[in-house]
């Protein structure tokens, strides 16, 4: 599993009526865009994760000089 900083971490529930839970990575502490990963949560938590096979990455795009949005 690789994310970036900005993308989306899901955490699906595992059992029946636990939701998913959403945060937003906010630093990647492996090589190369694996975990450990820094995220923050919507109520402000923020925690160390390695996500297990329930998880997904939601990638995001990446401004940039080759990639402007809205022109």
């Amino acid at each position: 599993m690789h994310a970036s900083v900005g993308d989306t971490l899901v955490m699906h529930g595992r059992t029946v009526g636990q939701h998913d839970r959403t945060c937003e990575v906010v630093e990647v502490l492996g090589e190369h865009g694996d975990p450990p990963f820094r995220v923050r949560f919507e109520d402000g938590h923020e925690a160390l994760l390695s996500p297990g096979p329930d998880s997904v990455v939601q990638h995001h795009p990446r401004q940039g000089p080759g990639n402007l949005q809205g022109m």
